[in-house]
């Protein structure tokens, strides 16, 4: 007999296995879901998250042994998917931009099209950035076409000042969706970091920062809601250069490269983050800007199409939509706001806000002895530290589950926070 393990192309949701040397394997979506098996068999093992788009074919031995025979890459997010000649979209060029513009268009609705099929009823998280506001307008619109029977909930968390939770409101008034804020403060978010950093099964510092808003509004939808499949804006800063130290980038075959580094990495971060918060609540994630045909399309158009234009990041993007009025003019431009940061007030943000609330949970003695401590990805903040501490209560010994940090490039920032980086200018109105 034989068995195989599928991961898709971005580890949107993904796949972890246990196979041991004396044949036994066990697979789960969740790496949490085999470490009571780990420290159950006596035969050592690793649990190994299958890299996105790739498959591993299993031997399933009469005597009731596993094997892996075959382990190889099926799908890249430079290349087209096979699937792409079934589907009623034109193959499309990549020269003349109004054309270019058009086609981004209709990639994108038609991406949010296909993830209308549900049982559930649907929703849509808002931050009031350009790439959550396009998901939601996009949905609004397309959910009075095809008749669904209820109105798209919208869903935003922050502060009383968040420049988030203004630009969001402004979005919902705009499409018409029924809106729902969540009001955030630094002391709820400090009480669930380390159930968060459970639920996650990462110590990455801008993941664990970012997760814990994330984790508390899916909280909200779950308890206060009937919204249950949930549509969001992940891998639009990925695909369309929309971090604020692509501003920086040497050229734009440097861009285009760490474009794809970035996508290729999103199962240890971003898509990490909204997969994991959102299930720890049964929320299903649909993620529309990492479909396949508009990832490979947006990744064939030429380099320097694709960087930041004017000072403005993600210009390709912004400028495919102008003109619409699907969304404000003020929140098609608007500045790339990292959803850890856009919760709080640009006065505090909310990195510093924990930051201040660690700095008694770790002391120098331990900072000095952080490189032995924990010699894999060692931490250089109290912050980092703490995050590390509660990773391996839960997880000991299993570090290397996450090979790098993220940190931004072509900088000599020493946080991951955008609001630390010298090119980051709040919007006038925050």
């Amino acid at each position: 007999m034989w068995a195989a393990g599928l991961e898709d192309t971005y580890g949107v949701r993904p796949l972890f296995k246990f196979l041991t040397d004396d044949g036994f394997l066990a697979v789960c979506s969740e790496a949490k879901g085999l470490t009571d098996i780990t420290r159950a068999t006596a035969s050592p093992a690793n649990i190994v998250a299958l890299l996105p788009g790739h498959f591993e074919a299993f031997d399933l031995k009469q005597s009731g042994k596993v094997q892996s025979v075959q382990m190889e890459p099926f799908h890249c997010c430079t290349k087209e998917p096979a699937h792409a000649v079934y589907d009623t979209v034109e193959r499309l060029p990549t020269s003349m931009k109004e054309t270019v513009k058009g086609n981004i268009r209709a990639l994108f609705e038609n991406s949010v099209r296909k993830r209308l099929m549900a049982q559930r009823r649907i929703g849509c998280l808002l931050s009031g950035g350009l790439d959550s506001s396009l998901v939601a307008a996009t949905l609004v619109k397309l959910a009075k076409e095809e008749k669904l029977q209820y109105p798209i909930q919208t869903f935003s968390i922050g502060s009383e000042d968040s420049p988030d939770v203004l630009a969001a409101r402004k979005v919902a008034a705009h499409i018409g969706s029924e809106h729902h804020e969540v009001n955030f403060t630094a002391e709820e978010g400090i009480q669930v970091v380390e159930e968060v950093i459970y639920h996650l099964e990462t110590y990455d510092i801008t993941t664990v920062r970012a997760s814990v808003g994330m984790y508390l509004i899916s909280k909200y939808i779950k308890e206060k809601s009937e919204s249950v499949v949930i549509f969001s804006g992940e891998g639009s800063d990925e695909l369309t250069q929309g971090y604020l130290y692509f501003h920086k980038a040497p050229t734009p075959k440097a861009a285009a490269e760490d474009s794809v580094r970035l996508l290729k990495e999103l199962y240890l971060f971003d898509v990490l983050r909204a997969d994991r918060t959102t299930a720890a609540h049964g929320l299903e994630l649909r993620v529309p800007f990492l479909d396949h045909r508009l990832t490979a399309y947006y990744l064939s158009l030429p380099e320097e199409m694709r960087t930041p234009k004017h000072g403005v990041e993600k210009h390709l993007l912004r400028d495919s939509f102008k003109d619409l009025n699907l969304i404000p003019d003020e929140i098609l431009w608007r500045r790339k706001e990292a959803f850890s940061d856009g919760m709080m007030s640009v006065k505090k943000s909310w990195y510093v806000c924990l930051q201040e609330h660690l700095e008694s949970m770790v002391n120098d003695d331990q900072m000095e002895k952080a490189s032995k401590t924990f010699p894999h990805n060692p931490p250089a903040t109290k912050e980092a530290y703490y995050f590390r501490q509660v990773f391996e209560k839960h997880y000991p010994g299993q570090a290397e589950w996450l090979s790098h940090y993220w940190m931004p490039r072509w900088t000599n920032a020493s946080d991951p926070s955008a609001r630390t980086l010298a090119i980051y200018e709040p919007d006038k109105e925050q």
